[in-house]
Parts: C-alpha cells; structure tokens; sequence
C-alpha cells in the first residue's frame, strides 16, 4: 500500500512539474541567461506580457522579446542569449533612436503627436531644448521629449493638453515611460 501512495505522490508531482513548465514567462518572473544548455546568470525581470511580445526590466531598460524565445528552466524562465549581448542591443537601439530624432529636431520642422496629427513646427532649436510653435502660441519643449517615428517624422512625446498648459506658465511635464529606448516611436 505504501508503494501505491510513493506511486500516486510522484505521479501528481511530475504532473504539478509538467503543468507548471507549461504555464510558461509570467509577470515578475526572472529571467535567465541560458548559453551551451547551462542556467547562467539574471538578465532581468519580466514587467508586462502582451500575446507575442515579453517586455523584460534589464536594468532599467525595457526588451521586448518574442515569447517564442523563452524557455523553461529549473529557476525560471530562461532565453539563449547573454545579458551582455542584449544591453549591448539596448544601447545600439538607443542610440539609433537619438541620432533619428537629432536629425528631425530642426528649425521649421513640423511636428506631430502621437496620434498622426500635426500640432506645430520648431520655431529653433537651443541645445537641449526647442520652441514649438503652434497655433496657441509657442513653448519650449526639452529635446529628450522629443523622438522620430520610423520614417522620420518629428513626433512630440508630450500630449497636446500639456503643451497648452505649459503656455499658461506650467513647465511641460516629462515624457511618460522614462528613457527615449522605451518609446515606441515606429
């Protein structure tokens, strides 16, 4: 009787184990580097999941990754590529996104939101900041709040609203998410 009960343990076990590796990534789990089939170290922490796309917290950057690159390991989720390599990939992406918004951050430039719709034009750039002009009059718009869509085009990370209400003397809030890598500016 003692080996059916041992039997039937182990089998709701190794059912539990089956069920658990198939629930896959969830929300504030960590994230493993797993390179030549070994478990190495933390590359991060999963902060939102949306379908096909895991978003991993990897020291404060975001990486959207394709849910089809996590695996399961004995501590979590695990995805065949370093920590390193993946900074390294944030800093490019980063980089890229500055040098596009740099060179559509220009005098006379137009400028929309994020929406599509075009609210003004850059009277002048300054630095790290620009004047907006737009039919209510013109604020100054520090440049991080700024970015270039995938084509280009000057896209102002500050809601329409907010602009107006700097105009009446309030500073223009910063952009929402943080850091330009986290917007999606495409």
């Amino acid at each position: 009787m003692k080996f059916k009960t041992a039997l039937a343990a182990a089998a709701a076990f190794t059912l539990a184990t089956a069920a658990q590796a198939q629930m896959g990534p969830e929300t504030g789990a960590t994230v493993y580097e797993s390179t030549d089939g070994e478990v190495g170290g933390v590359i991060g922490t999963i902060v939102q999941m949306d379908g096909e796309t895991i978003v991993v917290d990897i020291d404060g950057m975001k990486a959207s990754l394709p849910a089809g690159a996590f695996g399961e390991g004995p501590e979590g989720p695990v995805i065949a590529v370093t920590k390193a390599q993946l900074v390294q990939m944030l800093q490019a992406q980063n980089e890229q996104a500055v040098a596009a918004r740099d060179a559509a951050l220009v005098a006379d430039a137009a400028v929309f939101d994020s929406e599509g719709a075009q609210i003004g034009t850059i009277q002048s750039v300054d630095g790290d900041s620009a004047v907006l002009e737009m039919t209510e009059g013109a604020v100054t718009v520090q440049r991080e709040q700024f970015a270039a869509d995938q084509n280009g085009v000057l896209l102002v990370l500050i809601p329409r609203a907010d602009l107006v209400a700097a105009l009446g003397g309030e500073p223009a809030p910063a952009p929402q998410g943080g850091e330009m890598a986290e917007q999606d500016a495409e």
